[in-house]
């Protein structure tokens, strides 16, 4: 399993927690579950929680709601397609004393962004960003320039690690004379550590998107099938397509493509493994393209990989991927898709000779590798051409 981002609501829970602050909040879903517990406040916000960016500016928030104006909120804002949300108090404050600061992990260590400036168009003035790679001599002087004091910076850092984060930011919040008031947190974790946390869970996870007939379909088929079935849409209009094979694999694929740079590219996450029928992988394979024909992203790459199988027989399954591949032909050329293949395991030979051919044929070849290709190589060639 890859980064995976957490619900606001989990993510201001965690924070709130960790400074030592009293969060006020309810997650609500869009048939109305958690709503009775909403109470103690006169005015109320409504906010889509499915890691949308720009919320604001897609009508997808609800300022200044009362009491028996959430359900209406929420009901609206469902009907967009959208299932989890977050009610707090509505809080008044001027934008112009909005701040940022977010935790990230690179190869020099962890590094602090800060801004005096924060809010939805951080991202305009790249200049007013300081960043710092951390260690202990820093936080006296991150204390100064945030507001935040150096505890509650070293508990944040502590939780940073103790918690698996990959990325943590807080954006925007405000500094008073009574301390500091978080207003938006986006978490990314590594979804692989789930098991040794009980601060957040795959409960918490969230996509960037609505809700997606394809997710539902495969949902059904895993319920109705010995073989295993997943997917989960990440950006529906994003360039990289996954169409993955083995749970293992797929995290170290997802990973690299996350360490190059191009995680945010990623549109879709899931697997299938078990050893599935020709029809199986054919219906699964139909769910990723559905999505890749309808991503609006000016380039798109399907990455067709798995590690070297135990039992599922690659022929097999590679024939229903070209099943999918020769009916959706036509949408693909037009899309100029370019498609790349590393797998290997019973029947590899055969399996990777007629999905090259294939893609030849239809104009699709990006490129065909066995495992004497590294996962890691594989990557970078797929990304490669996204250039």
């Amino acid at each position: 399993m890859s980064r995976q981002k957490l619900s606001e609501y989990r993510a201001k829970s965690i924070i709130n927690q960790v400074i030592g602050n009293q969060y006020a909040g309810w997650s609500v879903t869009s048939d109305m579950a958690g709503l009775e517990s909403v109470t103690g406040y006169d005015r109320y916000v409504v906010k889509v929680d499915q890691a949308v960016k720009k919320r604001f500016k897609n009508g997808l928030i609800k300022l200044d709601v009362s009491r028996g104006e959430i359900e209406a909120a929420v009901t609206e804002l469902s009907a967009k397609g959208f299932e989890y949300f977050i009610v707090e108090p509505f809080l008044e404050h001027d934008t112009a004393g909005e701040r940022y600061i977010s935790w990230e992990r690179t190869a020099e260590g962890v590094r602090v962004n800060v801004s005096q400036s924060g809010g939805v168009n951080i991202e305009d003035d790249a200049s007013a960003v300081e960043s710092f790679v951390l260690d202990e001599a820093i936080y006296d002087e991150l204390a100064e320039k945030t507001g935040f004091s150096t505890d509650q910076l070293r508990a944040m850092t502590k939780a940073f690690d103790d918690l698996y984060l990959g990325f943590l930011e807080i954006n925007p919040y405000l500094v008073t004379a009574t301390g500091v008031t978080v207003l938006d947190v986006a978490i990314e974790v590594d979804g692989a550590a789930m098991q040794l946390v009980k601060e957040w869970s795959e409960a918490d996870f969230r996509s960037t998107s609505a809700k997606h007939d394809e997710e539902a379909v495969i949902k059904k088929m895993n319920e109705e099938s010995s073989a295993s079935f997943n997917l989960s849409v990440l950006n529906e209009n994003g360039s990289i397509f996954l169409l993955l094979s083995g749970g293992g694999a797929s995290v170290v694929i997802a990973d690299e493509i996350y360490s190059l740079g191009y995680g945010e590219q990623i549109a879709n996450y899931g697997e299938y493994s078990g050893n599935p029928s020709r029809h199986e992988t054919y219906l699964y394979t139909q769910q990723v393209l559905n999505l890749l024909i309808q991503s609006t992203a000016q380039k798109k790459v399907l990455f067709i990989g798995g590690a070297v199988a135990n039992f599922t027989d690659i022929a097999s399954t590679f024939n229903g991927i070209i099943d999918a591949l020769y009916e959706r032909s036509r949408e693909l050329q037009a899309a100029k898709v370019t498609v790349y293949v590393r797998r290997g395991g019973p029947r590899q030979a055969i399996g990777l000779k007629n999905i090259e051919q294939v893609l030849r044929e239809l104009d699709l070849f990006g490129g065909v590798y066995d495992p004497s290709t590294s996962i890691a190589d594989a990557v970078k060639e797929l990304v490669g051409g996204l250039s």
